[in-house]
């Protein structure tokens, strides 16, 4: 990719604003910046839901550290994620991880031209962690301090140590608290083209694999069993599958899987969890291609970027590989490691955002909520 398809353009300044402006909310002002080359190094912060994570970035592109502090077990007696005793969580362990991720980078704090950090959507009180840390460095460096869109972020982990990813492509964000299609025509052009009705398909997994008795969290478990079952051991329904629109449904999908493993209880039949994890799975793989495709088909374009944490998840992974190399698409899959929550891919958002002039207020406040624009 060339500098321009990644930078904007030769100018990166705007004039500056009003000097005693103050926003709330997720509001953003312009303001004249120092030009940012390759050589910027942002300090990216993550504390959404489960994952406390910081990250040293350089240049948008070249991850310099990734440190993770995951709360599964810590979740795991519960069967789920606890937003409260997440929420301590993140407060005992991002100190450590910035102080990690500036150790690996080889970096110090005022090394830094600025600091990341999500400002939604996610469980607010985790959000809180992350926003307060992130304002206290960036007011006393006195550097930009920006609001990421968690979305957003996970779009942009397909830049990360990837120079091939171009606009615009079609975007499949596919977690466990969201399921939406993207049509990206460029950095901060997205339209949403269709979303989950009820459940996000990492909830529908997680459900699922409660309902079976599998481990928290569920999605790697059903991920890992499908492996030793038949995908078509069991025709569960492909909801919405062949309809107008990119939406899909997974109520109908869960309702038959419980349906289908109490009836076999009840007639005292033997029940083959790995089939039916495998059934399940293929079934949300098909839903997911089949809209993937339609979307594709809609919008014209070659390229598809798939990200979120079910972006893991091996069935997926290889349906829409396959699919991609018949239709003659780019597919764009981010490492493992960056499809789960992480700071990286904030960083690499928020020096989208700096290159456009764009930062945000330290009067701005999370959004448990936010929007995808």
């Amino acid at each position: 990719m060339d500098k321009d398809d990644w930078s904007f353009g030769e100018s990166w300044r705007v004039e500056p604003s009003d000097p005693t402006w103050t926003g709330t909310q997720t509001a953003i002002k312009e303001q004249r910046v120092e030009e940012w080359d390759d050589e910027t190094l942002v300090l990216g912060i993550e504390t959404s839901c489960d994952e406390t994570s910081a990250s040293v970035v350089r240049g948008g592109r070249d991850i310099l550290s990734n440190v993770i502090a995951s709360q599964t077990e810590l979740h795991g007696e519960y069967g789920g994620i606890v937003p409260e005793v997440a929420a301590r969580a993140h407060v005992e362990a991002l100190t450590p991880a910035i102080r990690e991720a500036l150790v690996r980078a080889d970096a110090t704090f005022w090394d830094l031209d600025a600091v990341a950090v999500t400002l939604g959507p996610g469980l607010i009180g985790s959000l809180l962690v992350g926003v307060a840390e992130a304002k206290a460095i960036a007011s006393v460096l006195d550097i930009p301090f920006v609001g990421v869109n968690h979305l957003e972020a996970h779009i942009y982990s397909n830049f990360l140590g990837n120079y091939s990813a171009k606009w615009p492509a079609v975007v499949l964000v596919i977690s466990g608290g969201h399921t939406m299609l993207v049509h990206a025509r460029g950095h901060g052009d997205y339209e949403i083209l269709g979303g989950t009705l009820d459940d996000a398909a990492g909830e529908a997994f997680d459900k699922v694999a409660r309902f079976l008795g599998l481990d928290y969290p569920g999605g790697p478990e059903i991920d890992r069993l499908s492996l030793l079952g038949n995908p078509d051991a069991v025709r569960f329904p492909r909801s919405m599958v062949g309809e107008p629109g990119f939406d899909v449904s997974y109520s109908g999908l869960k309702t038959s899987v419980t349906n289908y493993v109490r009836r076999l209880e009840y007639e005292g039949n033997e029940i083959n969890v790995a089939d039916v994890a495998a059934s399940f799975q293929q079934a949300v793989v098909d839903i997911e291609v089949a809209k993937t495709l339609a979307a594709v088909d809609h919008t014209m374009v070659d390229t598809l970027f798939l990200c979120g944490g079910v972006a893991a998840n091996s069935g997926l992974r290889t349906g829409l590989e396959k699919a991609c190399l018949d239709r003659s698409i780019t597919l764009h899959v981010p490492p493992i490691e960056l499809c789960t929550d992480n700071a990286a891919m904030v960083a690499s958002c928020g020096t989208a955002l700096l290159r456009r002039g764009i930062y945000t207020s330290l009067d701005a406040a999370p959004d448990p909520n936010l929007p995808l624009k």
